[in-house]
This record gives structure tokens, C-alpha cells and sequence, in this order.
């Protein structure tokens, strides 16, 4: 029997809540975040930047934790393990709340104009 190519490793909530829990603690570790610290002082707080310099390390860094868990080490990889992230979210508030956790580590805070959409002048 041929093998099929690589399918998508399929995780229950219980398991992706314990990747995520590894994903989010990798970013902890002193290497990880003197790496992260590095690319975002780089970027200067610029998008354009932060998806360049910071996007990758980011990458990287759950690359090293979910190829444990049969994902690919390449970015398609991080891609998919946010789909099913992203699928949980709305099932399990353990997962909602690690998936923001997660993003606050990867994004820049943002700054929202006022809820009237109106932009101060100055």
C-alpha cells in the first residue's frame, strides 16, 4: 500500500491545550526572548517591520515546539497549528485564552482610535 502524502496532524482539545501551553512557555525561555527582544527593538514598533524581523523568529520558535507533535518545520506548519488553535477557540476558553496570550507575545500593542471613530486632533 502507497503511503499518502502528509496530512495534517489531527490534535484533540486536551492535546492542542497542552502544544499551546509548550508554544507559549518556549517563548520564556531566556535564548527565545532575547531573540524576540531583538528583532522587535529592530523593527522600532514599525508593521512593515514587525512582520519581517519579528514574524520569523516568532516562527521559528513554535516550529522547535510543534514538529514534536507531527506539524512540518516550515511555516505551513505554524499556519495549520493556528487554523486548529483558532478552530478550539470557540470550544474551549482555555485555548481562547492561552490563543490571546500567545498573540500579545507576537503582536505589538495597538493603539485603537476612540469608539466614535473620530481621530483627535492635535
Amino acid at each position: 500500500m502507497a503511503s499518502a502524502p502528509a496530512q495534517q496532524p489531527t490534535l484533540t482539545v486536551e492535546q492542542t491545550r497542552v502544544v499551546l501551553s509548550e508554544v507559549i512557555q518556549a517563548f520564556s525561555v531566556p535564548e527565545n526572548a532575547a531573540r524576540m527582544e531583538e528583532a522587535r527593538e529592530s523593527a522600532c514598533n514599525d508593521m512593515g517591520k514587525m512582520l519581517q524581523l519579528v514574524l520569523p523568529v516568532a516562527t521559528q520558535i513554535q516550529q522547535e515546539v510543534i514538529k514534536a507533535y507531527g506539524f512540518n518545520n516550515e511555516g505551513e506548519g505554524v499556519l495549520k497549528f493556528a487554523r486548529l488553535v483558532k478552530m478550539y477557540e470557540t470550544q474551549d476558553p482555555e485555548i481562547a485564552a492561552m490563543s490571546v496570550k500567545l498573540k500579545a507575545l507576537l503582536l505589538p500593542p495597538l493603539s485603537t482610535p476612540p469608539i466614535g471613530g473620530a481621530i483627535p486632533s492635535s
